[in-house]
């Protein structure tokens, strides 16, 4: 069976990472799949999607790594075509990805103890992003 849902999230932009964990988690059990596997999508490509330790501290060393990587200021080519700002949040979620899939398992998903699904708005404004979840199993 293929079950597919919309998680409708808003973000303040400028790396904002929203922990979708429990909203994922609910999807999973509404769609009475008990074995099988959920993928989640971000249309769009300024957001990503990974997992990580949804704490204060290691989400603004993930930040302090991507701005190192990836520094807002500097003079991307993107800027240059479309005249906007937004370069280095198109490289940071190409690196990040649009995508991640977790098993499931009795109905649950099958993260660890300390790991949380987040999503990264990484563009330059607010945003309301519609993510796609297709819960595939039986």
């Amino acid at each position: 069976m293929i079950v597919t849902r919309e998680l409708h999230v808003k973000s303040k932009g400028e790396y904002d990472v929203l922990d979708i964990t429990g909203a994922v988690a609910r999807a999973v059990i509404d769609s009475k799949i008990v074995a099988g596997i959920v993928t989640i999508f971000c249309p769009g490509s300024t957001g990503g999607l990974t997992t990580i330790e949804f704490e204060d501290g290691v989400v603004r060393d993930l930040q302090q790594v991507l701005d190192e990587i990836t520094p807002p200021d500097r003079n991307y080519r993107h800027h240059l075509r479309w005249h906007d700002d937004n370069g280095h949040s198109h490289i940071r979620a190409a690196l990040i990805g649009p995508s991640l899939t977790v098993p499931i398992v009795g109905s649950d998903l099958t993260l660890g103890d300390w790991q949380q699904i987040v999503f990264c708005d990484f563009d330059t404004s607010p945003r309301a992003r519609t993510l796609i979840l297709q819960i595939i199993g039986e």
